[in-house]
């Protein structure tokens, strides 16, 4: 009994996803199929959304050119994992991200399926506060991009450690550093060496035991993934 129980309730909860995804006129019907194997109820209004934010960026474009792209596996695979990802996602922001993504993989042609799949593989790796570090420094200007870094004061404000500071300030100035070594380690930032000019060779600074850095720039792969998440500054790079 209760496996018939389960499996009425699990019809239900499929039913209701497509119902409303059906909402969503285009994007909504691309995902319905896949409302039964990838969410349960609690992820349902995830999708949703997902469903309406990917809506926004692909409802202009040819809706028959892009359901014959189903038949190609390389697509059908980044859309499920488009909305797995979406239906994980806690944050409206992140949905944001992926429905970008994805809008990208579709209307790209310099960027293929497998490049975009690579892409959202990243953009799993890292969590909401490492994008805004990363869109942080994507922009290279100490002034500007005003608005973003308003927004996004209390998580970009430089929390600075010393002998005497508190374990909360320690924390989170170790924190602070790890995201931003996590996005140089996945090959997202970069801090270019300081280079002797009259020698050539990297700077060794003997007080910290390492070598001196030209601050932190986004690379080229981070640049592109910011591109293609629907973060670059309207008059930035």
């Amino acid at each position: 009994m209760s496996d018939a129980l389960n499996q009425n309730a699990t019809d239900y909860v499929v039913t209701a996803a497509r119902a409303a995804l059906g909402m969503v006129p285009f994007a909504g019907s691309l995902l319905a199929e896949l409302a039964g194997s990838i969410i349960p109820k609690q992820r349902m209004d995830r999708l949703v959304d997902f469903a309406r934010e990917l809506e926004v960026r692909i409802g202009e474009l040819d809706q028959d050119a892009v359901r014959a792209k189903l038949t190609d596996e390389n697509f059908t695979d980044l859309l499920e994992e488009s909305a797995r990802q979406a239906a994980q996602a806690v944050t409206q922001e992140r949905r944001q991200y992926l429905a970008s993504l994805l809008a990208s993989g579709v209307t790209a042609t310099h960027v293929s399926y497998v490049e975009s799949k690579h892409l959202l593989r990243i953009l799993s790796q890292i969590n909401d506060i490492e994008v805004i570090w990363l869109r942080f420094y994507h922009y290279p200007s100490l002034s500007g991009d005003d608005e973003f870094r308003t927004k996004h004061a209390a998580v970009l404000e430089p929390v600075r450690a010393t002998l005497g500071s508190d374990q909360a300030t320690l924390d989170q100035h170790a924190l602070q550093e790890n995201y931003k070594e996590h996005l140089i380690s996945l090959g997202l930032l970069t801090r270019p060496l300081q280079v002797d000019s009259k020698t050539g060779y990297p700077v060794f600074d003997k007080l910290t035991n390492n070598w001196k850095t030209r601050g932190t720039q986004t690379t080229p792969l981070g640049r592109l993934l910011v591109r293609h998440i629907g973060l670059e500054c309207a008059d930035g790079p």
